[in-house]
């Protein structure tokens, strides 16, 4: 295979008028697509963009989002993908991390307030930054100089061809496992091409026959990594902008979609609303994610309803749909997280935590892999890199699961204290950092829960001198961070439950979710 098939411009091909994506209604064909992908390219040439530069995206699911991702493919340049949900604390760690020299971003979108969030963030804190481009206006109140992204309005002079090397970083997700901070995860064109094409393999898609609905966001891997996939079979991909159940019930019927993939909730959703008993009929495959208690009931509801859900795996460093039940699987096995990798070159093994050698089949351990799909590392964090791969080259997921023993393997649970809130992998220390620097907190403990069916996070505080007002702390992180990770409830505490061990004084997390229980059971 040459290097320039593990490129991304190899997975759109411009032949024919058929539609590529259909963005609200408006179809978008591959030949036009490669056309926004060239002018991109010139406007960022025009932006003094080219190899090594980074671009933050700060946008909702639209052609331009592709367009900057395929057009910094072309000039040798990275985009480090920034989540919609994220407010100033998070994205100015992101573009301190990533060393953005340009951020493209939303003039505004729903209840989103960009340029406040901006306003957040002093330009000290992240000194490469040098101007924001503005998608859908001229310019937002921030400290930065703006400039209008009107790369499809303005014709600018072509971009010099740049010479591909597949291997470099080009997109950049974020990730958080069990640090204090997000680490950005880099892949090159050749891990997302590659495991793109694989996906289009092992779903088997036809051009004519398949068709997407994209309703997760671009900014992370699951959503990113489906788009490619159906990009690379030539499939039909309907982009929702941001999620909304009623217009993703309207397009599923509508248009007659057969692959969909998404969270437990974004179905249990979508399910809410249809009014017949099977709404979905040419629905082939619904790959989800189980982030919410209930999910096995779900799936059952579901496959009642004709509607097939399939468990899946993936992480931003392995990538998403990186393996998948297949349909003549036991319903039971079927819905479980895992199943079988995409790519026939995948490997996965799982290590027993307490002995440290390879586990037999059925027994749990950490799940560690190797693949085309692999990442390069975390971006500027070579230690970080170094600790989560092996000497032969596996990852270490932080899973725990088991292999199964017919090619499959299954997720069982996270390892260590990363929580997930609203489908996010959430590290504690992120918000109880936050939480130490507000006035009257001495120090915090953060822990997940299931409040009503939803995973959401408590906090337990230490107050200073003067204890902190709880309504003061909750405005306060709300500014602060996205409001999945805004906790349900605060509670202000003497001390940490602790143990003591040979290693040191541990708190015990177990106790703390156990008393946040028992006082919401008490409210």
């Amino acid at each position: 295979m040459s290097v320039s098939q593990f490129s991304l411009q190899s997975l759109i091909g411009t032949e024919g008028a058929e539609p590529a994506f259909v963005f609200d209604g408006r179809p978008v064909s591959r030949a036009e697509f490669s056309g926004k992908v060239e002018q991109t390219a010139a406007w960022l040439t025009a932006q003094g963009i080219g190899q090594g530069d980074v671009v933050a995206a700060w946008l909702v699911n639209r052609v331009e989002w592709i367009a900057l991702l395929f057009a910094a493919a072309r000039r040798g340049a990275i985009v480090a993908a920034v989540n919609t949900r994220y407010r100033s604390a998070e994205v100015g760690h992101l573009l301190k991390v990533s060393g953005a020299k340009l951020m493209v971003v939303e003039a505004a979108f729903r209840s989103i307030d960009f340029a406040a969030i901006l306003a957040e963030i002093s330009r000290d804190e992240v000194p490469a930054l040098q101007r924001l481009a503005v998608v859908g206006g001229d310019a937002i109140a921030a400290h930065w100089p703006c400039v209008r992204f009107d790369a499809f309005e303005t014709s600018y002079p072509p971009a010099p061809s740049a010479q591909d090397d597949v291997d470099l970083p080009v997109l950049l997700y974020t990730t958080s496992g069990t640090t204090k901070g997000p680490k950005l995860v880099a892949h090159s064109q050749r891990t997302l091409a590659t495991h793109a094409a694989s996906v289009a393999k092992a779903l088997k898609l036809s051009p004519q026959r398949h068709s997407l609905l994209a309703m997760l966001p671009f900014c992370g891997t699951f959503g990113m990594t489906s788009l490619l996939g159906f990009i690379a079979a030539g499939a039909t991909i309907h982009v929702l902008d941001a999620f909304e159940a009623a217009s993703a019930l309207k397009v599923l019927g509508e248009h007659k979609i057969t692959h969909a993939f998404g969270s437990d909730e974004m179905f249990r959703r979508i399910l809410a609303l249809a009014d017949t008993p099977r709404p979905f009929p040419h629905l082939e495959v619904c790959g989800f994610a189980a982030f919410q208690p209930g999910w096995r009931e779900l799936a059952a509801e579901a496959e009642a309803r004709g509607t097939p859900l399939f468990g899946l795996y993936g992480s931003s460093e392995v990538q998403a749909l990186f393996s998948i039940a297949r349909p003549d699987d036991a319903f039971a096995d079927r819905i479980e997280g895992g199943g079988r990798p995409m790519s026939p070159d995948a490997k996965v093994r799982v290590r027993d935590t307490e002995t440290g050698e390879l586990a037999a089949q059925g027994v749990s351990g950490e799940i560690e892999i190797s693949a085309p799909s692999r990442f390069l590392g975390y971006f500027n964090n070579p230690d970080a890199t170094r600790d989560a791969i092996t000497a032969d080259g596996f990852f270490r997921t932080g899973d725990i699961g088991r292999l199964r023993g017919d090619g499959a393997f299954v997720y069982e649970t996270r390892a260590g204290d990363a929580m997930r809130l609203g489908g996010f992998l959430v590290a504690p220390g992120e918000i109880e950092d936050e939480l130490k620097a507000c006035t009257g907190v001495a120090d915090a403990q953060v822990v997940a829960v299931d409040l009503k069916g939803q995973a959401r996070c408590v906090a337990f505080v230490i107050p200073a001198e003067e204890p902190p007002q709880q309504e003061m702390l909750v405005a306060r992180l709300r500014e602060r961070l996205a409001g999945y990770k805004v906790p349900a409830r605060i509670y202000i505490v003497d001390a940490f439950p602790v143990t003591d061990s040979a290693n040191g004084v541990k708190i015990q997390r177990a106790r703390l979710r156990a008393m946040a229980m028992e006082r919401i059971a008490a409210e």
